[in-house]
């Protein structure tokens, strides 16, 4: 905050104290109401932060509970949580910074013209912080290793098994971020279903053969954390090749994207930029 930005004072006659106080309190209210400033970036970064935080939170904190209490965390809720958590992040904070909460959506997103390049470092940057801070969070307060929580491939198998299943998976899930980011499929509740379930029922199946993480910022948190990085490429290299599959489909179903509805979605409201205005 520069001392240009504030409003003058004067001080003749009165208390200084008090009006620069009031000034400091006017610019405050200023920075944090004025919704359509393109300065508001930092919104959007906390926004996805906090919703990665939270992802993280569920997806590692299901099975480290499950080891701290042995039996209270059935595998199935284990893998149906994170869906059930994406569809309420996307609710509640989708149209502040479109709920990303994953670097392989922001990246797809950007291939797709949806989303601007210059955004993505930063939320791939804060994604992966708020996916550390969710496993510290759990390892700090259970006393369990994050580890526990992590995402590996099926032991005693070929780590390449883990990353076609990862490749698919994620395939199938930013198939579904893109088309219900996407013109007339664009319907509010619709999409935060759409995801969320996809998830749920991608991990049903999934998560014994590659913990169904399709998202590189859900397995690095809890890996950093346990400092165990045990086939980490997997997660990496499956869900990156699995966006960029999908983005490739997007356009041969839908075409370009770069449109409003698309832009929108992907960005949230906070000084979108749109490619293509005039396409839906």
């Amino acid at each position: 905050m520069t001392s240009e930005a504030l409003p003058e004072v004067n001080n003749e006659g009165g208390d200084h104290g008090s009006s620069l106080l009031q000034a400091y309190g006017d610019s405050f209210v200023k920075m944090i109401t004025d919704f359509d400033n393109p300065r508001q970036e930092w919104r959007r970064i906390l926004s996805e932060g906090l919703g990665t935080f939270f992802l993280v939170l569920v997806a590692a904190g299901g099975p480290m509970v499950n080891h701290l209490v042995p039996g209270s965390v059935s595998s199935t809720a284990a893998v149906i949580a994170p869906g059930i958590m994406v569809m309420a992040i996307i609710l509640f904070m989708g149209r502040v910074s479109g709920a990303h909460l994953n670097p392989g959506v922001s990246i797809a997103f950007a291939l797709r013209k949806d989303f601007p390049w210059r955004r993505v470092p930063a939320y791939v940057i804060v994604q992966l912080v708020g996916a550390t801070l969710a496993a510290l969070f759990l390892h700090l307060v259970l006393n369990v290793s994050s580890s526990f929580g992590g995402t590996f491939p099926l032991p005693h198998h070929s780590a390449w098994m883990a990353f076609w299943i990862e490749l698919v998976l994620t395939l199938g899930l930013v198939s579904v971020i893109l088309g219900t980011a996407s013109g007339a499929q664009n319907v509010g509740i619709i999409g935060a279903l759409g995801v969320g379930g996809y998830i749920a029922l991608a991990g049903l199946w999934g998560a014994p053969i590659s913990g169904a993480s399709m998202n590189f910022a859900r397995t690095f948190g809890p890996d950093l954390v346990a400092l165990k990085f045990t086939d980490l490429w997997v997660y990496a290299a499956g869900p990156l090749v699995g966006a960029v599959l999908a983005v490739g489909f997007a356009y041969l179903l839908r075409g370009p994207g770069g449109g409003r509805s698309g832009s929108l979605a992907a960005q949230g409201g906070i000084f979108p930029l749109i490619a293509h205005p005039g396409k839906t």
